[in-house]
C-alpha cells in the first residue's frame, strides 16, 4: 500500500538521491539558495514581533505546571496571524516562505515546545497544508481563510492498533448519497482536544461507483457524533491537546473529500515530504538554546581551581553540542530553501532533516543534562524553589524525547528513506531479485540492468574526491576541501555497499533493516557534512561570522567523519543476525528466568484499547478556543 502511494517518478533532481546512487551533485546545494529579499525582509518582520509575544506574553513555567496552553496566549497567537504562516495572503494567511515559517518555529518552540507543536500540527500537517497541495478551489476558499486566524486544525491517522501500518486502518467512510458516513477511533490526535477542523483518514469500502481505499476528509470538529474521549498526558510536551477522538455515523460532506478515492495516504505521505521539516526545526531551536546554557554555565561553575568548560570531559560535549546546531541549522535551512525554490525533489532531504534532528537534538539535551550534572536532573520550579536560576534541562530532555517517534519514528524514516535510496536499483533490477516474478520478466530485468549497471558501476571506481586540488574553493584560513572530498569518496563506497548488499541478499534485502538503518544514518551524516561546508562558505561570502562558521563546520566534519567510519564497519560486522536469535529466544520463553527478583508496578488492563465502532462511552473533552 505504501509502495503503491509514494510518488514513482523523480521529475525534479535530488542532492540526496545521487549521493545513494555514489554521486556528489555539490552543484545541486552550492553555490547555497537563497530567499528573495521580500521574502525576507516580511520574514525578519514577523520574527521580532513573535519574538516579542514570547518574551512578554509566554510564561513557559505556567504551561509546564498546569500542563496547558493559556487560552489567552493561543487568542494572542490568532491575533498575531501565526496560525496562517503558511497560508497564502490571498486567504488571509502571513505567506511565509518555508526558511521563515521554520524560523518561527524554532524561536517559538524555544520558548514553549508546546506552542511550537500546536503551531506544527496545525500548518504543517492539519489542514491548510494538504488542502494547498490537493484540495479544490471551493474547499480552499471555504477553508483556509478560518484556518489563517481562527480554526485551529489537526490530522487523524494513528489508530489504538494502527501507528506505522496503515494496511490496518480500521476507520470506514461509508458513501451515502452525497455524504459519506464516519465510524472508528482515532488514537494521539494532536490538537484534537481544542480542534475546529480535521483531516482525517478513513477506510472507503470498494463498492459500486466506488474505488475505494484510505481517503483523506476535512470534518467539521463539531459535528454531530464526534467525541473526544480523553485528553492525553505525556512525560514532555505537557502543554499538547492530544487526545482520542470517535466518529459514531459522522456524517460528512462529499465536497470536503481532499483528492480521489484511495488517494488518502498519498496525500499523507507528500504532506509529510515538506511537513517533517517543521520538526527538525524545533530541534535546531533546542541545540541553540542548549548550546546557550552549556555556555553560561560551564564558564561559571568551577572545580579545581578553573571553569569545568576547560576540563576536557565537559569541553568536548560543549564542542560537540555547538557544532552539531551548526550542522542542524546547516540542514534545516538548506532544505527548507530548496523547498522554497521547488527546482530539486526534496523528499529525502526533509526526511534525513526529521530523523537527523530528532537523534542529535536529544544526544545534545542529554549532553547539557550531564554538564549540568544535579542541577541537570532537577526541575526548573525546584531550582526556582531554592533560590538558584530555573534552567529547565530535565525538562527539554523529556520534550525531545518523542520526536524520535512522531511524524515517522527513527526506524520508519530509516525504511523510509532506504526504499527512496534504491529506487533506481529496483526500477532496473527490481524483477531480477523478485521472487514471484516469471523467468520471462527476470530477463527482461537481466537485459536492463546489465546496461543500466555497464553505465553505473564503473563511475564508482575514482572520483573528484581522490585529487588533492578539489573543492579548493572551500580552503581559507581553515580548510574544508578534505572533507567535501571525503564526502564524494563515502558516497561511491556507500554505493558500493548498497549494490553488494542487494546482490547478496536480493529479494531478502528488506528484511535487513539493521543494515539499511546504517545505509541511511551514513547517508545522513554526509549530508548533514556537505550542508555544514556550503553554508559555512556562504557565511564567509558574506562575511557574516565566516571564520567562525568555517571552524564550526570544520569541527563537525571532523566529529562526523568518526561516526561515518565507525557505520560502516557496522554494515559487515555486527551482531545482526545473533539478535534475532535471542528476540525468537526471548519471545518464546527461553529467557523468562531472567525476569525473575522484580515486581512489575504496571497496571491492569489490555496492552492496546477497544476501538471496536460504536456510540460515546466518555464525557465529551473537546473544548474548542474562541
Amino acid at each position: 500500500m505504501a509502495e503503491a502511494a509514494r510518488e514513482q517518478d523523480w521529475r525534479k533532481p535530488s542532492f540526496a538521491k545521487e549521493l545513494f546512487l555514489g554521486r556528489f551533485r555539490l552543484d545541486l546545494i552550492h553555490p547555497h539558495p537563497l530567499p528573495a529579499d521580500e521574502d525576507a525582509r516580511r520574514g525578519e518582520e514577523f520574527l521580532a514581533k513573535l519574538r516579542d509575544f514570547c518574551e512578554t506574553r509566554v510564561d513557559p513555567a505556567v504551561i509546564e505546571r498546569d500542563a496547558r496552553i493559556p487560552d489567552d496566549v493561543i487568542k494572542g497567537l490568532k491575533e498575531l496571524g501565526a496560525l496562517g504562516m503558511k497560508i497564502d495572503t490571498k486567504y488571509g494567511g502571513l505567506g511565509l516562505t518555508q526558511v521563515y515559517y521554520n524560523k518561527a518555529l524554532a524561536l517559538v518552540g524555544s520558548a514553549s515546545p508546546a506552542i511550537g507543536a500546536l503551531l506544527s500540527a496545525h500548518q504543517s500537517i492539519g489542514v491548510p497544508q494538504p488542502l494547498k497541495q490537493f484540495g479544490t478551489q471551493e474547499q480552499k476558499d471555504t477553508f483556509l481563510p478560518r484556518c489563517a486566524r481562527t480554526d485551529i486544525s489537526a490530522f487523524l491517522l494513528t489508530e489504538p492498533d494502527v501507528g506505522s501500518d496503515p494496511a490496518r486502518l480500521a476507520t470506514t467512510a461509508v458513501p451515502d448519497g452525497d455524504e459519506y458516513v464516519l465510524d472508528g477511533v482515532k488514537l494521539w490526535t494532536t490538537n484534537g482536544v481544542v480542534a475546529d477542523l480535521l483531516v482525517v483518514m478513513a477506510r472507503v469500502p470498494k463498492s459500486e461507483g466506488h474505488r475505494g481505499g484510505i481517503t483523506a476528509f476535512v470534518v467539521e470538529a463539531g459535528s454531530e457524533g464526534i467525541t473526544v474521549e480523553n485528553r492525553n498526558a505525556f512525560m514532555g510536551l505537557r502543554g499538547i491537546e492530544n487526545g482520542v477522538t470517535r466518529f459514531h455515523r459522522v456524517r460528512v460532506p462529499a465536497a470536503n473529500r481532499i483528492g480521489a478515492e484511495g488517494q488518502g495516504l498519498k496525500i499523507a505521505l507528500t504532506t509529510l515530504n515538506t511537513g517533517r521539516l517543521s520538526l527538525p526545526a524545533m530541534c535546531v531551536g533546542a541545540g541553540k538554546w542548549c548550546l546557550k546554557i552549556a555556555r553560561e554555565w560551564s564558564a561559571a561553575r568551577e572545580q579545581w581551581g578553573k571553569p569545568v568548560a576547560l576540563h576536557e570531559a565537559v569541553g568536548s560535549k560543549i564542542s560537540f553540542i555547538a557544532a552539531t546546531t551548526f550542522a542542524l541549522e546547516a540542514v534545516l535551512d538548506l532544505s527548507s530553501q530548496m523547498a522554497d525554490e521547488d527546482r530539486n525533489d526534496i523528499r529525502i532531504e526533509a526526511a534525513l532533516a526529521k530523523l537527523y534532528g530528532s537523534e542529535m537534538a536529544w544526544l545534545m539535551a542529554d549532553e547539557l543534562v550531564q554538564i549540568r550534572g544535579g542541577r541537570g536532573f532537577e526541575t526548573a520550579a525546584s531550582l526556582a524553589a531554592r533560590g538558584e536560576r530555573a534552567v529547565p534541562a530535565e525538562q527539554i530532555l523529556r520534550d525531545l524525547r518523542i520526536n524520535r517517534i512522531f511524524e515517522g519514528s527513527t526506524e520508519i524514516m530509516h525504511l523510509l528513506i532506504a526504499r527512496e535510496a534504491v529506487d533506481a536499483h529496483l526500477s532496473v533490477a527490481g524483477d531480477l531479485i523478485d521472487p514471484d516474478k516469471s523467468l520471462a520478466d527476470k530477463a527482461r530485468a537481466g537485459a536492463n540492468a546489465g546496461v543500466f549497471y555497464a553505465g553505473w558501476l564503473p563511475k564508482l571506481v575514482a572520483g573528484p574526491g581522490q585529487l588533492p586540488l578539489s573543492y579548493g574553493e572551500f580552503k581559507h584560513e581553515v580548510d574544508l576541501s578534505p572533507h567535501l572530498r571525503y564526502v564524494e569518496r563515502a558516497a561511491r563506497k556507500l554505493a558500493r555497499s548498497t549494490f553488494y548488499a542487494m546482490s547478496r541478499w536480493q529479494g531478502r534485502m528488506e528484511t535487513k533493516q539493521g543494515f539499511l538503518g546504517r545505509v541511511v544514518d551514513i547517508g545522513a551524516e554526509l549530508f548533514a557534512m556537505s550542508a555544514a561546508c556550503v553554508r559555512a562558505e556562504l557565511l564567509r561570502g558574506r562575511g557574516d561570522h565566516g571564520r567562525e562558521a568555517y571552524q564550526l563546520a570544520d569541527v563537525f566534519c571532523r566529529q562526523s567523519r568518526i561516526r561515518v567510519d565507525t557505520l560502516f564497519d557496522r554494515l559487515w560486522t555486527n551482531t545482526d543476525d545473533l539478535d534475532h536469535k535471542v528476540v525468537k529466544g526471548v519471545l518464546s520463553g527461553t529467557y523468562e528466568w531472567l525476569e525473575q527478583g522484580v515486581v512489575d508496578p504496571s497496571g491492569e488492563g489490555p496492552w492496546i484499547a477497544d476501538a471496536t465502532p460504536g456510540p460515546a462511552r466518555k464525557e465529551n473533552v473537546h473544548r474548542p478556543i474562541r
